[in-house]
């Protein structure tokens, strides 16, 4: 009986520790993406300089020429992307999530935008302006009939 106590104990032990490995797994860096499709040369310069400015923790200047980037691109999810995460290093979280939604609005199958972890926060963007909804759930009839709306 001891012995069985003590292998539940140790069992117990190393199940904790290896769903704390499991769980403390860290999640990858957000890094600002290349451009897709045909944009004009000068947007992939300002993305590339970005790009630098923002691995260096150079956030307004990233800022600056993302925001470059999409305005020379303005149709291009990953330059919105882009600015997105400049913005939302500098703590500009609205802006930052207008941008997010542009993102994925514009590049529906980027699955890097759309499951980015900055994204994530900001929920479905075709619900955003709209009130949770709640599952629906027939009534029941006061009458005993058990059907919904009494008929």
């Amino acid at each position: 009986m001891e012995q069985t106590i003590h292998r539940f104990v140790i069992l117990g032990i190393v199940l904790a520790l290896v769903g704390t490995a499991a769980c403390s797994q860290k999640r990858k860096p957000l890094v600002p993406l290349l451009l897709d499709g045909e944009v004009r040369p000068h947007a992939t310069v300002l993305t590339e300089q970005g790009t630098q400015a923002f691995q260096t923790q150079q956030y307004e200047e990233a800022k600056h020429y993302f925001e470059e980037a999409v305005a020379a691109a303005p149709q291009s999810g990953q330059a919105h992307y882009n600015y997105a995460l400049a913005l939302n290093a500098l703590g500009n979280a609205e802006v930052a999530r207008q941008h997010f939604l542009e993102a994925a609005d514009l590049a529906p199958g980027d699955k890097v935008i759309w499951d980015s972890p900055a994204l994530s926060p900001y929920g479905n963007p075709e619900n955003k302006n709209k009130a949770k909804l709640k599952p629906y759930s027939p009534r029941r009839s006061s009458f005993g009939t058990g059907t919904p709306g009494g008929y």
